[in-house]
């Protein structure tokens, strides 16, 4: 796919799709798979009706998580905190519910990154009201 191929208001479509699941505005990107990023995984899948983002973002977490890929879930962590998806407790009845389907040890690196998300969120919210607070 090049960027030929796709209008700019895809490209648009699909950078506002991006902002909004991971919860901060993302700028235009460079190549093709930045391209196919935005203009298709974004524009055309995560925009698709019958599934909210939060409904995505808990599929897509069980698929990183059998896959082992707790650094992307990290990222998935931290955006459905952001926006206000899943809570603490949420999240970690995720991680207990898919140990027992995509394996114990699995499972518990995904508990692991939650616990590791939600320390460095109330980190930098003491770091936040302490700057705040001078």
């Amino acid at each position: 796919m090049t960027d030929d191929v796709r209008t700019p208001d895809v490209r648009q479509k699909g950078l506002e799709m991006m902002s909004k699941v991971y919860g901060f505005e993302l700028q235009d990107g460079p190549g093709d798979h930045f391209a196919v990023t935005a203009d298709h995984l974004f524009a055309d899948i995560w925009s698709r009706p019958g599934l909210s983002i939060r409904d995505r973002r808990l599929l897509l977490l069980g698929a990183l998580t059998a896959q082992g890929l707790v650094d992307v879930a990290e990222i998935q962590i931290g955006a459905a905190l952001h926006n206000d998806e899943l809570t603490e407790e949420q999240l970690k009845e995720i991680s207990l519910f898919l140990c027992h389907y995509v394996g114990w040890p699995l499972g518990t690196k995904l508990d692991s990154t939650i616990g590791k998300v939600l320390h460095q969120r109330k980190k930098a919210a003491r770091q936040s009201n302490a700057e705040k607070s001078e």
